[in-house]
C-alpha cells in the first residue's frame, strides 16, 4: 500500500473519530449554561426534592433558548474558560489555523448566526462578517466571510497600553476585557477592522452576569471595551470546532492545527498544506507582513451561483 493511501485511511479514521467525539459532546452538554468562570447546570433528581425557592432565574442553555427555572433546582458547574491569567497560555503544541474556501460561500450567514448565539452578540456587532466581493468589473462576484485573522505578527497587541489583548503561543489573539481601557488603539490598529466596541451596556441574562469573566469565553460582555472573533477557545479545549466552522451547511471553514498538518470542516478532514497547493490558497493583504493564520481559497469552480444577498434571504 502506498504512503498516499496510508495517510488518505490514517485523515479518514481520525475524521470518523472525531465526528462521534462532537456528537457525543454535544449531547453530554445539551443541558448546560453557556458562560465564563462558573456554569449553571440543572440539578439531578435527587436535588430536585428540594423545596423552590421561589426565585426565577432566566438561563441560557446551548441550543440559545431562555428558559426560567427556579433557583433551587441549579448548581454550580466548572466551566471550561480559564482565568484571564490563564487564559495568556496556549493549548501545548498547538498552532491554529483556519482556511475559507470562497468557492463554496453562498452567504447562507448560519456561521454568522451561530457567532451571534453562543457569544450572546447583538445584532449590530458582528464579528464574522460577509462581503460581497468583485475583482473587476468583467469578473463575477462572490462572497467572501472575514473573520479576526490572528496574525502572526498582530499590530494590535503592539499597540495596546495595558496588555489587554494579547497573543497566545497557540496561534490565538484574545481580549482581556477586564484590563481593556477603551482606547481604542487596537481598533486603529488592526488593517482587517475585525473589532467591535461595546458603546451601550451589553444586555445579558442574569445567570451570565453572575458569571466569572474569561477571556475564553468572552463573557460576561463589558461595556466600554473592544470584542472581536477569538476562534472560541473554550471549543477547542474539549476538542470541538469553532461554532462558525460546525455550523456552516457548505463546508466553508477549514479549521486545525498547522503542526499537525490537518483541518477539518466538519466533513472532511485533510491535509493542510497540500489544501494550500492544490487550491492556490494565499492569504488576504499578505503584503502587509501581519502574517495572518486565517487563509483563503479563490472562488474557481463554485458550487453555487452567486445570488445578491436579498435574494438568498427570500428563500
Amino acid at each position: 500500500m502506498s504512503q498516499k493511501s496510508d495517510d488518505k485511511e490514517k485523515l479518514e479514521g481520525d475524521h470518523s473519530g472525531r465526528r462521534d467525539f462532537l456528537k457525543f459532546g454535544f449531547l453530554a452538554a445539551g443541558l448546560t449554561v453557556v458562560g465564563g468562570g462558573l456554569q449553571k447546570v440543572f440539578s439531578d433528581n435527587k436535588d430536585s426534592a428540594k423545596v423552590e425557592s421561589g426565585n426565577k432565574v432566566k438561563v441560557l442553555t446551548t441550543d440559545g433558548k431562555l428558559v426560567e427555572v427556579d433557583s433551587s433546582h441549579l448548581k454550580a458547574h466548572e466551566c471550561c474558560g480559564a482565568s484571564p491569567t490563564d487564559s495568556r497560555e496556549g493549548i501545548p503544541g498547538k498552532k491554529y489555523v483556519m482556511v475559507i474556501d470562497l468557492s463554496r460561500c453562498k452567504n447562507a450567514l448560519k456561521c454568522q448566526k451561530a457567532c451571534q448565539k453562543h457569544h450572546l452578540l447583538p445584532e449590530q456587532d458582528k464579528w464574522l462578517k460577509v462581503f460581497k466581493m468583485q475583482d473587476s468589473p468583467e469578473a463575477s462576484p462572490y462572497w467572501m466571510p472575514k473573520p479576526c485573522l490572528h496574525c502572526d505578527k498582530p499590530p494590535c497587541v503592539k499597540v495596546c497600553p495595558v496588555d489587554a489583548t494579547f497573543k497566545r503561543s497557540d496561534g490565538l489573539v484574545l481580549i482581556d476585557n477586564e484590563r481593556c481601557i477603551g482606547c481604542r488603539f487596537c481598533m486603529a490598529a488592526c488593517p482587517y477592522s475585525t473589532r467591535t466596541f461595546n458603546w451601550e451596556e451589553p444586555q445579558q441574562p442574569a445567570n451570565i452576569l453572575e458569571m466569572s469573566y474569561s477571556p475564553e469565553t468572552s463573557v460576561p460582555r463589558k461595556k466600554g471595551t473592544v470584542e472581536k472573533c477569538d476562534f472560541c477557545p473554550d471549543m477547542l479545549k474539549q476538542g470541538n470546532l469553532p461554532h462558525c466552522v460546525s455550523a456552516c451547511p457548505n463546508g466553508v471553514y477549514y479549521f486545525g492545527d498547522a503542526n499537525e498538518d490537518t483541518v477539518c470542516n466538519g466533513d472532511e478532514t485533510v491535509r493542510f498544506k497540500q489544501l494550500l497547493r492544490d487550491k492556490a490558497g494565499y492569504r488576504y493583504m499578505e503584503g502587509l507582513g501581519t502574517e495572518p493564520s486565517v487563509y483563503y481559497l479563490p472562488a474557481a469552480n463554485r458550487l453555487f451561483p452567486f445570488e445578491d444577498a436579498e435574494e438568498v434571504k427570500e428563500k
